[in-house]
């Protein structure tokens, strides 16, 4: 029974059925109408058309007519638009009863991927014939799984579809809960079919789950999804709309289709008339972003306090459950603690909801909230992961808020491509590179044999040579007197081995150019790109790795890249990287995207020149690195 709020996994079932009747069918336009409602114009055989909406997060079904589309196509659309225009639609599917619909689409060689969500906040996601996700209307990153490029896309939990009668019976017999509860919340079937899961199997809804027989539960449930998908009678009754008309139900308007049934139900997408004719900038969609963003933190920062205060508020009653917890794990196992917990009577054992034995840990509802509660940990501890989380969240909501601010502009006049002057190729590009604050310049080599040019060749002068206090690096020279030797250390230290291990901190030492010579000791001899130090050397102690990257626009365009110190001074945009999991060609993807959201689209329709992955990797560390938060 789909409500305003949404449909279930079976009502999806139920529209798939429909959908599949039409096959087969080809991508025609696609729309956006706002940040969840797409709408999609499918050709069939015999030039029959078709239209769908597909609301993330609400539904999807057949409609008569979609919104007025918008005269300024989405950023998404397009995206859309681009692969799958043309393409043909091979399958519809739907993992087991989840809220997900996943069409297959064959264009030319290709095989993608759409896939929409339709629980909790919703989303639109492209993948490839591997489901690997290329782009996603919502990016986001959750405990269990990520919704962002490259990630293979994946839906948790288990659904009924998924258990055989065994596994079934184990989940029954260990619920302390109803049949009918035990079918919504732990089967992913929601209240009304679970309702009828009982009807059908003639198990009274009230019965303990643990007395039911598997076997009749899963046999009900087959003869539901038959029933939702050949004996349809769709309807609209005062509680929702149905694709099958369920015992006491009173049908206030029938339909021959499901979809017509929903289509009536829910209606067309409120999308204003300003709506359509607007379109986002980059930067007012970010900003966006970033206000809902807020507002989540401001949440979470919110709960996460009002549990600290429970916590203290009832000091006594957490000391003591994590005590007993504390003592009992010193002498039995967590899972035989949990079984004690579930026949145990007393208040203190109610109060535990769930109990985590990887973990060490357990719920516990108290004055109406959740708390996770460590019993290796006291009442301060467990308290001090709340704190440990409100500052995680004010400090992202902190960052969020600066991002709004940087993201503060108006649309500037489109710059003419004769009005952008480009950095001019010079003879230290060859070299890793930066300018320092008080602009002398600083050179490293990017391999032995720039590390043997630096010093044979371009170390003269009044030059200082470093290096980083570690096998294998940069031989870095500052070409000339500076009050930033901090920042020739940062470098130093980043384009070295420190942050390939993935070191938070490194010594680098600093020596006057005449102590640097390409002589080896009697005896000895030295390695292309190898030196040796002689005399006393100034060190710079516990250097931390850590650059910027990005596009320089004054006074001339250009990628940049260096100790962040000094890049993040020049006018432009920057990323911020420090050493992590992404090899150097991704990371540089990853910085690409991250400038692309930065810098205004009339802008960089001029800068394909210089903004592409190969100039910003060329600033990048070799190893392993993230970009900062």
């Amino acid at each position: 029974m789909a409500v305003k709020k949404g449909m279930s996994g079976l009502d999806l079932r139920a529209v798939i059925a429909e959908l599949n009747g039409l096959m087969p069918l080809w991508i025609g336009k696609i729309y956006q109408y706002d940040q969840n409602a797409f709408g999609f114009r499918l050709n069939g055989e015999d030039r029959q058309k078709f239209s769908i909406i597909a609301e993330s997060g609400v539904r999807v079904h057949l409609t008569k007519k979609l919104p007025k589309s918008p005269e300024n196509p989405s950023g998404y659309s397009m995206y859309l638009r681009k692969y799958l225009s043309g393409g043909r639609i091979l399958e519809i599917n739907q993992p087991g009863i989840q809220r997900v619909l996943d069409l297959t689409i064959g264009k030319s060689e290709s095989i993608y991927h759409l896939i929409f969500e339709f629980f909790d906040e919703g989303n639109a996601i492209l993948c490839d014939s591997e489901y690997t996700i290329l782009n996603a209307l919502k990016r986001h990153r959750f405990k269990d799984r990520d919704i962002i490029a490259g990630e293979k896309y994946a839906v948790t939990g288990k659904d009924i579809t998924e258990y055989d009668e065994e596994s079934a019976g184990i989940v029954l017999a260990e619920s302390d809960k109803d049949i009918v509860r035990t079918l919504a919340s732990s089967f992913m079937l929601g209240g009304r079919y679970a309702e009828e899961i009982c009807r059908i199997s003639g198990i009274a809804r009230e019965a303990p789950a643990s007395e039911a027989d598997p076997a009749v539960i899963i046999a009900a449930f087959k003869t539901l999804s038959g029933d939702l998908e050949s004996k349809k009678s769709p309807a609209i009754t005062k509680s929702g709309c149905w694709p099958l008309i369920f015992e006491g139900e009173i049908p206030e308007e029938t339909f021959e289709t499901y979809s017509q049934a929903l289509d009536s139900y829910f209606g067309l997408p409120e999308v204003s008339e300003a709506e359509v004719k607007k379109k986002l900038s980059k930067a007012e969609i970010i900003r966006k972003r970033q206000q809902e963003a807020i507002v989540k933190f401001e949440e979470k920062i919110t709960l996460a306090s009002e549990k600290v205060e429970i916590i203290y508020a009832n000091y006594q009653t957490i000391a003591d459950i994590v005590k007993t917890l504390s003592d009992a794990s010193l002498k039995m196992s967590w899972q035989e603690i949990e079984d004690i917990l579930k026949n145990a009577d007393n208040p203190m054992a109610k109060m535990i909801k769930r109990v985590y034995p990887s973990e060490a840990a357990v719920d516990i509802l108290l004055d109406g909230k959740t708390i996770k509660l460590y019993a290796s940990e006291g009442v301060e501890g467990n308290a001090g992961r709340y704190y440990s989380e409100i500052k995680k969240f004010k400090k992202k909501k902190a960052g969020a808020l600066v991002a709004m601010e940087r993201f503060k502009v108006t649309e500037r006049p489109e710059r003419k491509r004769t009005d952008i002057k480009f950095i001019k190729p010079k003879w230290y590009h060859k070299f890793r590179w930066f300018y320092t604050s008080d602009d002398v310049l600083v050179i490293g080599g990017r391999d032995a044999g720039t590390n043997e040019d630096i010093v044979r060749k371009y170390l003269e002068g009044k030059d200082t040579f470093l290096h980083a206090d570690i096998h294998g690096g940069s031989a870095v020279a500052v070409k000339g007197e500076t009050e930033c030797m901090d920042e020739a250390a940062v470098f130093a230290v980043s384009y070295s081995n420190a942050w390939k291990s993935g070191f938070y901190s490194a010594d680098v030492y600093a020596v006057p150019r005449d102590q640097v010579s390409k002589t080896a000791e009697s005896g000895e001899s030295l390695k292309r790109g190898a030196f040796v130090i002689r005399g006393e050397r100034k060190y710079y102690r516990n250097v931390a790795p850590g650059i910027s990257v990005g596009l320089q626009t004054s006074p001339e365009y250009g990628i940049i890249g260096g100790p962040s110190s000094a890049i993040e001074k020049r006018k432009g945009y920057f990323v911020r990287i420090v050493p992590g999991t992404y090899e150097p060609n991704d990371i540089a993807r990853k910085i690409l995207k991250a400038l692309k959201e930065m810098i205004p689209e009339n802008e960089q329709k001029n800068l394909k020149k210089v903004l592409n992955t190969e100039n910003i990797a060329a600033f990048v560390p070799p190893g392993g690195s993230d970009i900062a938060e």
